[in-house]
């Protein structure tokens, strides 16, 4: 091997150990670090995590809404009949009740719901 291969070996074994690994948090958008995260919150039972967990039952990824209704069983004790495999049209009524929940236990209102009629009966009446 060249001069020039040894010395791009050497950086990139040196560069290799440089950065830390990301740690689990409920709040990451990876899966593989937000996993983690939520099982531990339903281990510890986590009352702060409830809200990003109800958050999580939104998810696109199945498994996020997975551990995320596990850990929100573990936590509350409570389903309202959600089922992390349901196409978004099946799941929303739930999310929605899981949204009244949690609105009705921190004491403010639920976020509004996306509604495609909605935009488009404001863009017709504001012709």
């Amino acid at each position: 091997m060249n001069r020039t291969g040894w010395l791009i070996l050497l950086c990139t074994s040196a560069c290799g150990g440089c950065f830390a690994p990301e740690k689990p948090s409920l709040s990451s958008n990876d899966p593989s670090l937000k996993i983690p995260a939520i099982r531990t919150s339903a281990k510890q039972r986590d009352e702060k995590a409830v809200h990003q967990l109800v958050a999580d039952l939104d998810s696109d990824d199945p498994a996020v809404r997975f551990y995320a209704i596990t850990a929100l069983r573990e936590i509350t004790g409570k389903t309202f009949d959600y089922r992390y495999y349901q196409d978004e049209i099946r799941r929303r009524p739930a999310l929605e009740r899981w949204q009244d929940w949690l609105a009705q236990r921190e004491g403010t209102t639920r976020p509004a719901t996306k509604s495609v009629t909605t935009t488009a009966t404001t863009a017709t009446s504001q012709q």
